[in-house]
């Protein structure tokens, strides 16, 4: 192939990680207001719906025993139990993107994107932290969501997953009051994998 034939790009499996606290959610959230078209990945859960949320959209509501047998089947990229609930996601899903040629858009724990690289080692992983330890700790305490015990186990955790970051493809910092840019970074890295003259051939 010649530099100047068009070469349809590969569809990534970008996976968007980090500690606690490091503003993830908001990543993606603000990804997808501005209308970024790639395939956001839904997660399965077995907790119940509540009022305002749509399955397939929010979550893919299943039973206890529908999960099981996705685990026992192996139908699930990764999965873990969240305040005595499952959650995972299914394969699927991101397959089913993948083959329509769709990036595709995962938001999983550190232990997840390491648990995914094993099973698609050309997986884009990005890990999104803050600008010190200090400040992962103060952000975690200004949520004010969970008791002392918890809180310092989720702090402890945090620290911990700091130290993974050698597992991963890129690192954003995503700095207090400025999402759009840390936004704008991802997207970045995301387009410059495209011109890859190597791409990333995702199989699951």
């Amino acid at each position: 192939m010649t530099p100047f034939e068009i070469r349809k790009p590969s569809p990534l499996l970008i996976v968007i990680s980090g500690p606690s606290g490091v503003g993830k959610d908001s990543v993606v959230q603000r990804m997808k207001e501005r209308g970024f078209p790639f395939h956001f990945v839904v997660t399965a859960t077995t907790r119940g719906r509540r009022e305002n949320e749509t399955h397939g959209k929010d979550y893919w509501f299943v039973s206890k025993d529908e999960f099981a047998r996705m685990i026992e089947e192996n139908e699930l990229i990764e999965y873990a139990i969240v305040y005595g609930d499952y959650k995972g996601i299914p394969k699927w899903e991101v397959r089913d993107a993948l083959a329509s040629g769709k990036d595709v858009i995962m938001r999983v724990d550190v232990q997840g994107a390491e648990t995914v690289r094993k099973l698609a080692p050309e997986a884009l992983l990005i890990f999104i932290t803050c600008e010190s330890e200090d400040e992962l700790e103060k952000r975690l305490r200004e949520r004010k969501t969970e008791t002392a015990d918890s809180l310092a186990l989720r702090i402890a955790t945090a620290r911990k997953e700091l130290q993974r970051i050698e597992s991963f493809d890129y690192v954003v910092v995503n700095h207090d009051f400025q999402l759009d840019d840390t936004v704008d970074k991802v997207r970045a890295i995301i387009s410059a994998e495209h011109l890859r003259v190597h791409q990333r051939k995702v199989e699951l």
